[in-house]
């Protein structure tokens, strides 16, 4: 074997058309690194059985571990216990008791269980079964050869997720050859580039245990911190010093760890100060209102909010008057800062982020491009605004989501700096 480690092979047709964003592959690869399993290749394969066959063989003769998604259900082109039966030359046998829980499940609501559901109770000749808490189709632990071992998970996240933590998971840490545990901490970083923040920290990302790693995408920059020793407690040990110097150099920078969000920070901050917040928004279209109630208990500070899309609703609901629209326009610092003091005012709230920009790709002149977006914060100490350039080539999502990253983070320094 040339490479050894773990393979990642995900099947479906979708997936080759780009109809499915491939999250398991991603999500996958994050749990091997926590593992501290060596991996070394991604293949997608569509629902062909002969090139499924061609993709299992091939693997088997580079890795030692084989992770699959996709291709468990009971339709035609659900393929891919059949195939990698095939690719070894072994039958298929039926696992009564497989039927019987499958039949248990569909059931459950009185329903009839179509005749086709009972493929899903058939694998290979001494694969164990990896069973499935959360669907019907259960996965499989085949070693068709020596030092080669398949692991079969469906392609529907919630299932795989459990699969993987309840079964997949311990197999690893006892099968997989890890070399010591692995830990790792995910700093999460925004108003900084990628490339200033590896400025500061360049020395840090040399480093070989614990390792550095950075990572961006819209707004938002992460660190992974991974380190690897004897024990969990000893490796996350080796994270502490590393941690408090990536902190003390890239300040208030930092807002979170791992699953944290700007909103969850925010929402944190709030409850800490039993202080409350409200929004007014035009371009971004809930999209800050929607951040934060995404944020479980949100509901203990964040009072609500107004979608003034149009002028009318920003006179009718926020009470901006019609001169200051008519002399400055929708898009405007007088006007952001109206709107946020009536929301603040009006839901009688400590806090209130407004927004008024032009997210394209239409409706920007010489004076107020597309990616112009004004923003405002009203608070206990008075009334801020600023403005951003985001530009047009970002496109309206980028912008949009731009802009909620902007306003939730002035509020999140904001809150820091208060006494």
């Amino acid at each position: 074997m040339a490479e050894s480690g773990v393979e990642i092979l995900c099947v479906g047709t979708e997936l080759l058309l780009g109809d499915i964003l491939n999250g398991n592959a991603r999500w996958i690869a994050e749990q091997l690194a926590g593992l501290g399993l060596p991996h070394y290749r991604q293949t997608v394969v569509g629902d062909n059985k002969e090139r499924l066959i061609s993709a299992v063989r091939e693997a088997s003769q580079r890795c030692r571990v084989l992770v699959t998604t996709g291709g468990l259900g009971p339709t035609p082109d659900d393929l891919t216990t059949e195939a990698l039966a095939a690719a070894f030359d072994t039958p298929l046998e039926e696992r009564p008791e497989l039927w019987r829980e499958i039949q248990r499940k569909l059931s459950a609501g009185g329903r009839p269980v179509a005749p086709s559901n009972r493929s899903q109770a058939y694998l290979p000749c001494g694969a164990e079964v990896l069973p499935n808490p959360k669907g019907s189709a259960p996965g499989m632990i085949w070693s068709p050869r020596p030092d080669f071992t398949i692991l079969t998970f469906p392609g529907v996240p919630a299932e795989m997720r459990a699969m993987w933590a309840e079964t997949a998971a311990p197999w690893l840490q006892a099968n997989g050859g890890a070399s010591g545990v692995f830990v790792s901490r995910q700093l999460r970083f925004t108003g900084i580039g990628e490339s200033d923040l590896a400025e500061r920290v360049a020395d840090l990302l040399a480093s070989t245990n614990p390792t550095v790693a950075p990572y961006a995408s819209l707004g938002d920059v992460k660190l992974r911190l991974t380190a690897c020793a004897p024990s969990a407690d000893t490796a996350a040990q080796l994270l502490v010093p590393l941690e408090a110097e990536l902190r003390r150099r890239t300040g208030n920078h930092c807002y979170g760890v791992d699953a944290d969000s700007l909103a969850s920070v925010v929402i944190d901050l709030l409850k800490q100060r039993h202080q409350t917040l409200a929004v007014a928004e035009s371009c971004t279209g809930g999209g800050l209102a929607a951040a934060l109630t995404a944020v479980p208990g949100s509901s203990s500070v964040f009072q609500g909010g107004v979608v003034a899309y149009s002028n009318a609703v920003k006179q009718a609901l926020l009470g901006v008057s019609p001169d200051l629209l008519a002399a400055h326009g929708a898009v405007s610092q007088p006007v952001v800062e109206a709107m946020a003091r009536a929301a603040q005012e009006n839901l009688n709230c400590d806090w209130a982020i407004a927004v008024s920009g032009i997210a394209g790709p239409g409706g920007g002149s010489a004076e107020k491009p597309v990616g112009l977006v004004h923003l405002a914060l009203a608070g206990p100490y008075g009334c801020e605004a600023w403005v951003q350039h985001f530009g047009e080539r970002r496109g309206r999502e980028a912008i949009q989501r731009m802009s909620v990253i902007r306003g939730l983070d002035r509020l999140r320094l904001r809150l820091l700096a208060q006494v």
